[in-house]
């Protein structure tokens, strides 16, 4: 059998060093707020004949939108600016027609107040925090016959928050890079991966208790070791199936999907790794109190 917990220590400095990553680039760089979040206009467009998106930037700025964020989708361009009305938007296309001697499609149109975008922000953090909270409580309450049920919940709940961070820090390097912004769509994806790492790991932690209610070895380590070697194969046939609906969606879904799609997919990368190599590892850890010995060079 694969040790994997016996190579707890290096799964921990990997996992550290991409936390470290994720806390600098967000420290630094930030989350790109989208208009679900700042406030705004926000339009896709499609033109034909195509038009160049430097051109498209330069007529934007001609028009009084020198603000504009433009980015290319496939064909089609996705605008954010600040707020306009539907008649204003209006007039806006009809004038890029003119100057641009074309046909101007509006594919999508969203227009959100400062006030309603504070409230969203306000909102969806506390989204967050409440199902933090309330997976904690059920890891508990799930595995409440084990010996210190807490410990359970507090490692699932630590694998489930590098989930999140991996998720929102890539997604600051992608802002500052690829102006990549957060919407409530990006949301939506952060709770979906939340509740799939929970389910992934309950799935370690069931086959956990099972092996020690068959008292499998005396040895903790060997116990944990055991199921998630047992897991293993079902974890990455799961991961593997969703994985190409994901694909599927990314590549065939709409451009305003894409976003949402990029949440899950690097959530279910994070969350196949952290079920296996870090909740599991971590409560042995924790109940041989082996603290001082979480990176290889700890002596």
């Amino acid at each position: 059998m694969i040790d994997f917990v016996g190579k707890k220590q290096w799964f921990f400095l990997i996992s550290a060093i991409a936390i470290i990553v994720a806390v600098i680039s967000l420290a630094v760089f930030k989350l790109q707020p989208g208009t679900d979040f700042a406030g705004g206009t926000s339009t896709t467009l499609h033109f034909t004949p195509q038009v160049e998106q430097g051109q498209l930037r330069q007529e934007f700025t001609n028009l009084g939108h020198a603000e504009a964020i433009i980015q290319k989708s496939g064909d089609d361009f996705f605008v954010r600016l600040k707020e306009i009305s539907p008649q204003e938007t209006e007039a806006l296309t009809k004038s890029l027609e003119t100057r641009l001697g074309g046909v101007v499609t509006v594919r999508d149109y969203n227009t959100v107040s400062p006030y309603i975008a504070t409230e969203t922000a306000r909102n969806a953090g506390i989204a967050v925090i409440i199902a933090a909270v309330a997976m904690l409580f059920y890891i508990v309450w799930a595995f409440r016959r084990m010996p210190k049920p807490f410990r359970w919940g507090t490692c699932a709940i630590v694998a489930l928050i590098y989930n999140v961070l991996i998720v929102v820090g890539i997604f600051s390097i992608l802002g500052q890079v690829a102006n990549v912004e957060i919407d409530a769509m990006f949301i939506t994806g952060v709770l979906a991966v939340v509740g799939y790492s929970i389910n992934n790991t309950v799935v370690v932690f069931d086959r956990i208790r099972e092996n020690m209610s068959k008292g499998i070895s005396p040895d903790f380590a060997v116990t944990v070791n055991s199921s998630i070697i047992e897991t293993l194969g079902r974890s990455l046939n799961t991961s593997l199936t969703t994985l190409y609906v994901i694909l599927a969606l990314f590549l065939f879904g709409g451009a305003t999907i894409h976003h949402f799609i990029l949440v899950l997919l690097i959530g279910l990368l994070a969350g196949t790794y952290s079920s296996l190599f870090i909740a599991g590892p971590l409560l042995v850890v924790w109940e041989k109190g082996e603290w001082g010995r979480l990176l290889p060079f700890a002596k």
